[in-house]
């Protein structure tokens, strides 16, 4: 992933073999502990939504870079931590993706009784808020979640705000977005507390 400070990204993965990756309600409530964890100190959540097989986040990212040893670094610039011979060491947002999501599998595994890789190697961050066509990533068949290169379709911020949300009504899994309770939906609806969103700079930047 190329992630870079300012811009509005969807970041999305999926179960490899499209193997279900949440297994029960205290699975996707630890999934949403880990995002506060490791996303929410680099971006702002603008939608999220965790299916049974992929997740989808849309964040603006506000730092590339954090200091995970605060006291060596502490008044340093970028360039100073990065020359300071290993006593400040920085952990870049992709990383902090990563650890995230290794650390989630090896819970499930553990959980499970199982071994290898649960999502797909690459972590996709498609940038949204540039001049871009290209397609919503993933759609929904009645055959499952299918990952979709060919049909152009534009992908400006509200409409990858609203195919965020529509995810589980499009998989058949609820009538309304607001029923599905792995999203960010029902925050905007006001219908639940949400520890992840950041509404009021989600209005500024995309006006849901």
């Amino acid at each position: 992933m190329d992630l870079q400070k300012d811009y509005i990204y969807h970041i999305f993965n999926q179960g490899n073999n499209r193997q279900e990756i949440f297994f029960n309600r205290a699975n996707y409530l630890y999934f949403m502990g880990k995002i506060k964890t490791y996303v929410l100190p680099y971006a702002d959540v603008f939608a999220w939504c965790l299916m049974p097989n992929h997740f989808h986040l849309m964040v603006k990212v506000n730092k590339i870079n954090l200091s995970i040893s605060l006291e060596p670094c502490q008044g340093l610039t970028l360039s100073q931590a990065l020359t300071s011979n290993g006593a400040c060491k920085l952990r870049t947002f992709n990383d902090s993706i990563g650890i995230l999501l290794r650390s989630y599998t090896r819970a499930i595994n553990k959980q499970e009784k199982r071994t290898g890789s649960l999502f797909r190697k690459e972590t996709k961050a498609e940038c949204i808020t540039q001049n871009l066509d290209y397609t919503p990533s993933f759609y929904n068949t009645q055959y499952g979640t299918i990952i979709n290169s060919r049909q152009k379709e534009l992908q400006y911020p509200q409409i990858c705000f609203n195919y965020i949300h529509q995810n589980p009504v499009k998989a058949g899994m609820v009538k309304k977005a607001t029923d599905w309770e792995f999203s960010s939906a029902r925050a905007y609806a006001n219908l639940s507390e949400d520890i992840l969103v950041n509404k009021l700079k989600a209005r500024k930047y995309i006006g849901y």
